[in-house]
Formats: C-alpha cells, sequence, structure tokens
C-alpha cells in the first residue's frame, strides 16, 4: 500500500520539558494507525503537530510527498482534525451547522451539498439535524463533529480520542463510522489512553509512552510477541 504519512525523528521541546523524542512512525492508505499511551505520554502533541498547530522542534513530516515545513498548506487542504474537546455551535441547528462548515472546503455549491449529504449519511441523526445542537446528548454532538471531520474525504483524517466520555452503545457507532470510511480510501490516524478500543480499531499501532514509541505492529502481531491477552498488558510489559 502506499505511504500517506511519514514521520522521522519527530521532536518537539517546550523549553526544558521534551514531550516528543525522535518519534517516527508511517501511515498507509486507507489503514487506521493508532497512538496509544497513558496522558501526557505525547500523543496530542504529534497530531497536532501534523495538522499543522504546533511547529516541531526537529524531525521530518511528509504527507503525500510533501514536507511539512515547507508546504504546510497542502496538509491543510488533504487533512481533518477532530480534537478531543471540539464542540459545535449550541445555537445552530445541526443541519446549519453542517452547510456552515462545508463551505470551509467546498470550491463551489454543488460541492457544498455533496459534503452535507455526506456527512447526513455519515452522522446518521436524521431528523434531529433540524434542532439546535445544544438539545443534542455529547453522543449526538460527537457524531455530528465526526461527520465533520469525515464530509470532505479527506486522504486523512486525525482523530483526538474519538469516544471520549461516550457510552458503550455511542462508542461502538462511532467506531463503526470510522471503521466504515476506512473502506472508501480514507486513512485514520487516532490517538487514545483507551487501548481496547484501538486494539478493536486499528490495523496498526505504537505505543508510546513520555515521548518515545515504545513498540509498534498490528493488535495481534504484538500481542503474540509480547505473549499477552489484550494490548493494555503489551503496555505494560513495554515500559517495564
Amino acid at each position: 500500500m502506499a505511504v500517506v504519512l511519514e514521520v522521522e525523528g519527530l521532536k518537539k521541546k517546550y523549553g526544558s520539558l521534551e514531550a516528543l523524542k525522535g518519534i517516527s512512525f508511517k501511515v498507509e492508505e486507507g489503514e487506521i494507525f493508532g497512538l496509544i499511551g497513558p496522558n501526557g505520554a505525547g500523543k496530542t502533541t504529534t497530531l497536532r503537530i501534523i495538522a499543522t498547530l504546533l511547529t516541531p522542534s526537529d524531525g521530518k513530516v511528509t504527507f503525500l510527498g510533501f514536507d511539512l515545513k515547507k508546504h504546510p498548506e497542502k496538509f491543510r487542504e488533504k487533512i481533518s482534525y477532530l480534537p478531543e474537546e471540539a464542540g459545535a455551535y449550541r445555537n445552530m441547528k445541526g443541519i446549519d451547522y453542517l452547510n456552515f462548515m462545508a463551505k470551509f472546503y467546498a470550491k463551489d455549491e454543488a460541492e457544498v451539498r455533496e459534503f452535507v449529504e455526506r456527512a447526513k449519511r455519515i452522522c446518521g441523526l436524521g431528523e434531529r439535524l433540524k434542532d439546535k445542537v445544544g438539545t443534542y446528548s455529547k453522543g449526538m454532538t460527537r457524531k455530528l463533529l465526526l461527520a465533520r471531520a469525515l464530509m470532505t474525504k479527506p486522504a486523512l483524517a486525525i482523530l483526538d480520542e474519538p469516544t471520549s466520555g461516550l457510552d458503550v452503545i455511542n462508542s461502538l457507532e462511532v467506531r463503526e463510522m470510522i471503521k466504515g470510511f476506512t473502506r472508501e480510501g480514507v486513512s485514520v490516524l487516532l490517538s487514545s489512553h483507551n487501548m481496547l478500543e484501538v486494539e478493536f480499531l486499528s490495523d496498526r499501532v505504537a505505543l508510546i509512552d513520555r515521548g518515545e514509541i515504545l513498540d509498534s505492529g498490528t493488535p495481534q502481531g504484538l500481542k503474540e510477541k509480547y505473549q499477552a491477552s489484550n494490548l493494555e498488558i503489551v503496555f505494560r510489559s513495554a515500559v517495564q
């Protein structure tokens, strides 16, 4: 498969704090790649650098052949980013929010309609899209935001803790939405401290702790390597 994203020796310093210590990984076309680790491991910092929201201290990031430092605008054209704490305008109706966001990315009105129709299918909110976002549950809001992130069919969707705070049913539905979209060629880079969730979702994962990648591979391959029944036990073994 073609490599969509390549991260090489990525570092990020905040004064004397080294949040990333030279991490490297690749994301291939149509795959879900998960970064897993505890809070403060460097997951969100990595995602924000790739989304062009933070400047790296050192290292190289290449996306579809474009270098992050030389062509950040190419990243913004084809990458969609959904932060953990993202929100939608509470006083807007769901459908109006989708229309509003689509106009930032579409080149004409026909494409706006195409994006919105796709978002409606993704979120599955039906008639509730006519209601204000402020009346939505957390699960409904997250589905709306995920639809916003995926409606443009980005080459890479970056999802930070995509099911954070959701109940079991909504979490399952969001995971199924994410898996379904990769069948259309979209690649996904996601982060989570929920290792069992990432094991369910991801084709490959990287274990990250204190700014370093400890190991990477398929969930099954890592479980076999560490003779573990799940990725939580794999991670515990890797940090020891």
